[in-house]
């Protein structure tokens, strides 16, 4: 089978592997969609993501969907033909965390593309059934694979317990962003604002309906909440840029008593904060990290056509072209790139 490995930094080999056999209770999928995420370019790029190194040949992707083609003998409930979404991340179930319902914690996990354990730009994966989600006949398979960014979407909101009428501020307008901004409406939210540095970004955002979009080159951004919120602030901040000044200023734009989510991943491990007002504000502040129990509503989602993931993306490559994909997908103005295989 197909197989695009990344041996070096910027070099990928497509390579022919032997295909897998399914365990007992695995399934196997001949994967059709896969979308390139920020973690895969920042590993082709850069070959680590802080202390997670690519010191051996990588199959990079984790946002994948595709149809079943074998299961194991233990696999009840889906069968050969259908159409399945794969959540990347399969812990130990083990753990405390595990079984206290928050596996996404889990220090033993299983991820797709995370060293040392490959992830789906090839032909065919076998995956845990468990963590297989059958598609409905009106979600596509690059919808399917996109449930993975949106389930990003939907647990932050769960962490800032976003809800009916509340203003949202996301920071950062790429795929992230644009997946909170869909999960904060389905939640409720009556006015969402969005951040970013690249105007095409920002005017894809308008296109998308957010209430207000913000250059924070050009306009002071604590200035234009203020404006737009009658001075109050908004709600919730989401914060999916990662950018360290764009983290400080979450603390300027939050209503006192507001929430802060972070979701974005800092080149610097510390940021500095006003601890007093924090305090003083009474400022609730959450990390977010990946998602745990969201395929089922994203799939819910998708059908009821609550949420739009397939218009963010902006072109679509067969596996033979990876390496094109990957030099198209590191233009900051581009905001989904896709991988398509076996079609």
């Amino acid at each position: 089978m197909r197989t695009a490995v990344l041996v070096e930094p910027t070099e990928f080999q497509l390579q022919d592997r032997e295909r897998p056999e399914p365990g007992p209770d695995d399934v196997l999928v001949a994967i059709r969609d896969v979308g390139i995420c920020g973690s895969d370019i920042h590993y082709y790029e850069h070959g680590r993501i802080g202390d997670y190194v690519v010191d051996e040949p990588l199959v990079l992707g984790h946002e994948s969907a595709g149809e079943v083609v074998e299961t194991g003998e233990n696999v009840t409930g889906i069968t050969p033909g259908n159409r399945v979404t794969l959540e990347p991340g399969v812990p130990c179930r083990r753990c405390p965390h595990c079984k206290r319902g928050d596996y996404h914690l889990c220090e033993d996990v299983v991820f797709m593309a995370t060293p040392p354990h490959d992830g789906s730009f090839v032909e065919y994966v076998t995956w845990p059934a468990d963590f297989a989600y059958e598609l409905p006949e009106t979600v596509s398979s690059i919808e399917g694979a996109l449930c993975e960014p949106l389930s990003v979407g939907i647990h932050a909101c769960r962490r800032g317990d976003v809800g009916a009428g509340d203003t949202v501020l996301v920071t950062g307008g790429g795929p992230i962003g644009l997946m909170i901004v869909e999960a904060a409406r389905a939640a409720g939210a009556t006015n969402v604002i969005v951040t970013d540095v690249v105007p095409g970004k920002l005017g894809f955002a308008r296109e998308r309906g957010v209430d207000l979009a913000v250059n924070v080159t050009e306009t002071d951004l604590e200035a234009a909440i203020n404006e737009y919120t009658d001075g109050l602030g908004a709600d919730v901040v989401i914060e999916a840029s990662g950018a360290p000044p764009s983290i400080r200023s979450t603390l300027d734009v939050v209503r006192r008593g507001g929430t802060v989510v972070l979701v974005g991943l800092a080149s610097e491990a510390t940021v500095p904060i006003d601890v007093l007002e924090l305090i003083d504000n009474e400022i609730d502040v959450h990390g977010s990290f990946r998602y745990k129990n969201t395929y089922d509503v994203a799939i819910d989602l998708l059908t009821d056509g609550a949420v739009d993931v397939e218009g963010i993306v902006d072109f679509q490559l067969p596996l033979d072209a990876i390496d094109d994909a990957f030099q198209r997908a590191i233009d900051p103005d581009v905001v989904k790139g896709m991988i398509t295989i076996g079609k």
